[in-house]
């Protein structure tokens, strides 16, 4: 498939930077750049996938990175389309899992994808933008066309996959229902004909089931194009909500300013390629200028306006800088608190500050609080013990953690 003059073209090499900007790794690079030279030469957009299950009703930044892929893909002219897996959510993706994963029921799967395009299209163009459901399919498969599927790979070839292996080698349970879902996602390639799938870099066994099956159906294999897992605001673990080390796209403006302007410099320019929509080229004038001397604040600062601005309207950023400015030269209270409800009063107050998770653990809540950093309404709290009763307080934690805290 390949083509010595395709790299070579400009358009086609420019083409080719923007998709691997940022990525783990892109498989074929030269069967793509055969697929970009004739989708230039016919006028016809390739097919660009993106499948995502409906596992949970928000979307984080780590998510956003391969959906910045595809905005930018999206932005070169050609179809994304943005699969939600309602069908495969039904069995439970088990990709870097050391246990079976319980699936959805229905009700969860629907209430999830209600909120999953509507946050996705704060990235995607939305008129640009084709929505499809892998029930589409899957449910017309029926029990004869899923053997016939299944007939097309080997236990062996499933086998190679390192959670199932693991699995497998620790006497860990395998529910067979668990080696459909590498088939049926890899089916979704098939049914929309992708020239591309894009993924995370833990997705890339199904990928290569996707391509394989084409193969399988006559169809021109698809490339894969895989992006690494964004790191949290810690810059160790990956951005998780369980971790604690998240940003929720949906979150209040100032909660979302605040944690970008808390990552460190060095993650500063991680998050700047991953989810800046800046050229490279402005990065790097930023970055020289940086290296010769400017403050890396103003960069974190623009970093941290953009971001805001996209999800939260043109301006926002403006004016939580000028509110993260207010808090930390006069000691203001944010405006926009972050509302929390915790369990029933009366409640200590290490409980309180776990609970609402402006401390990670009643350790780190006790410390915070030897350490002078815990106020309520203003007003330093010093008693480990203390209890709270029923009411809303304004609590800060350190510099930069507030919440609106209600206790019930």
């Amino acid at each position: 498939m390949s083509s010595p003059s395709a790299p070579e073209d400009p358009q086609i090499t420019h083409d080719l930077r923007v998709a691997q900007r940022g990525c783990d790794e892109l498989l074929v690079a030269s069967e793509f750049a055969t697929k970009l030279a004739r989708s230039h030469a016919t006028g016809t957009p390739l097919r660009i996938k993106l499948g995502l299950d409906p596992t949970a009703p928000d979307i984080h930044l780590g998510h956003t990175v391969v959906l910045n892929k595809m905005r930018q893909l999206q932005d070169l002219g050609h179809t994304v389309i943005f699969l939600i897996g309602d069908f495969t959510a039904q069995i439970g993706d088990p990709s870097g899992r050391n246990a079976t994963r319980p699936p959805l029921t229905p009700e969860q799967i629907q209430e999830n994808a209600k909120t999953y395009y509507a946050q996705a299209s704060l990235v995607l163009e939305p008129a640009r933008t084709e929505i499809r459901y892998n029930s589409e399919w899957c449910d017309a498969l029926g029990s004869r066309g899923l053997i016939q599927l299944a007939s097309r790979y080997t236990v062996a070839r499933m086998m190679e996959r390192d959670d199932f292996t693991r699995r497998f080698k620790g006497g860990v349970p395998i529910s067979v229902h668990e080696f459909l879902y590498p088939l049926l996602q890899g089916y979704d390639s098939v049914a929309l004909k992708a020239d591309l799938e894009l993924g995370g870099t833990d997705q890339k066994f199904n990928l290569l089931v996707g391509r394989e099956l084409q193969k399988e159906y006559g169809q021109e294999p698809q490339c894969i194009l895989t992006m690494p897992l964004l790191e949290g605001t810690d810059g160790v673990e990956k951005m998780s909500k369980s971790k604690g080390n998240y940003i929720g796209i949906s979150e209040a403006p100032d909660s979302m300013f605040g944690k970008l302007m808390s990552i460190s410099d060095t993650l500063m320019w991680r998050y700047f390629e991953l989810l800046s929509f800046r050229s490279l080229e402005d990065i790097a004038v930023l970055q020289a200028e940086i290296t010769a001397g400017r403050n890396p604040r103003d960069a974190k600062v623009m970093l941290a306006q953009e971001i805001v601005d996209r999800f939260h309207g043109t301006g926002k950023g403006a004016q939580s800088l000028q509110n993260f400015n207010a808090q930390f030269r006069d000691g203001a209270t944010p405006e926009n608190l972050q509302e929390i409800t915790v369990g029933a009063a009366p409640m200590g107050i290490l409980k309180v500050l776990r609970e609402s998770g402006l401390a990670a653990s009643a350790s780190e809540a006790q410390r915070n609080i030897q350490q002078g950093g815990v106020r309520i309404d203003g007003d330093r709290i010093e008693d480990k013990s203390l209890q709270l009763p029923a009411g809303t307080y304004v609590m800060q934690v350190g510099k930069r953690k507030f919440a609106r805290v209600t206790l019930t």
